[in-house]
């Protein structure tokens, strides 16, 4: 393997952030290079499939970036979006991930994944798209992350979804015009009405 072609695939991934074997194709670079790459330590492996650069300086959300490589259709949700968009104080271990309620189970013994499943407009809407350590995440909005606390408060507690609601009013995030909405959409607009109200 000559100097060239690690220099590519070191501009490569700190271009990606993470590299999985087969982000090479696109580069007509042998996916073989990347084991060699791990066995010289030029890169570090994250989880199966997943490198990052040995030196690089990982972002508080490195993990929910890895997650979102390995499961692209994946939406980060409830927990570790709060966590995400700095609306609350819980700090989950595990990444918070939305999938379709059809979609097959992913399989990531390294990656610390909690799966919720959702479907119809409750999956497709409210998602903001991220770059995080160069790779693109999808995260639910603040607004529709609390209306998602709601709808999974026996998951997650109500004490967090109403401390979410708080939060992310008081620090202005979102408006009550988006948060009905999403609630409506997630049809817990009579179990928010109340904490609404309350806030006015």
């Amino acid at each position: 393997m000559n100097d060239k072609a690690i220099d590519k695939i070191i501009k490569i991934v700190r271009q990606l952030g993470v590299i999985r074997p087969k982000d090479l194709d696109t580069y007509n670079i042998p996916r073989k290079y990347i084991n060699l790459l791990y066995h010289k330590g030029i890169l570090n492996r994250v989880a199966r499939g997943l490198y990052v650069l040995k030196n690089s300086s990982p972002s508080e959300n490195q993990t929910i970036a890895e997650v979102s490589k390995r499961v692209p259709s994946g939406v980060v949700c409830l927990l570790s979006a709060l966590q995400f968009h700095h609306i609350t104080t819980q700090s989950p271990h595990e990444i918070w991930l939305a999938i379709n309620n059809k979609s097959r189970y992913p399989k990531e013994p390294m990656l610390p994944i909690r799966i919720v499943r959702f479907s119809g407009k409750a999956l497709t809407t409210g998602i903001e798209q991220h770059i995080v350590d160069g790779v693109p995440v999808k995260v639910f909005s603040p607004a529709k992350t609390v209306a998602d606390c709601f709808k999974y408060r026996n998951k997650i507690g109500l004490d967090v979804a109403v401390e979410a609601l708080r939060d992310c009013i008081q620090s202005r995030k979102c408006t009550m015009d988006e948060l009905w909405k999403y609630a409506t959409i997630c049809r817990v607009a009579n179990v928010i009405k109340p904490y609404l109200e309350s806030l006015v």
